[in-house]
């Protein structure tokens, strides 16, 4: 067994395709159904990430409930998203915070713009 992809249902394909390009700094790969319904990114060796357009209802996310990237531009991408005005906190929800684990790996956690947790940790 291997992870093939995980699937997020989102409100705004743009919106949050955008998001995941320009903040989270994914690469798009082509899609088969071509519908305008759903955009694919790479996340990994053979992984991918998949939004599809149509959610209505709200989700309701926990941060126990979330998607985690690994960086090693972990601080630039604290700067884009101080820039960009995107409020990020640590495990304990103080804003602008960055919780450090016991192994010394740093972690974010913010949300995307279906309000999805994301966390994103220095451990490259």
């Amino acid at each position: 067994m291997r992870i093939n992809h995980l699937a997020l249902y989102v409100a705004d394909l743009n919106a949050s395709t955008s998001f995941y390009q320009n903040i989270i700094g994914l690469k798009t790969i082509p899609e088969p159904f071509k519908d305008g319904k759903h955009t694919w990114f790479s996340i990994g060796d053979k992984a991918h990430l998949h939004l599809i357009a149509g959610r209505v209802d709200e989700p309701v996310p926990t941060k126990n409930t979330h998607l985690c990237f690994s960086t090693s531009k972990f601080d630039d991408l604290i700067s884009k998203l101080k820039d960009k005005q995107i409020a990020f906190e640590d495990w304990a929800g103080t804003s602008g915070g960055i919780t450090k684990r016991v192994d010394g790996i740093r972690q974010i956690w913010f949300r995307d713009p279906d309000g999805y947790w994301i966390e994103v940790n220095d451990d490259h």
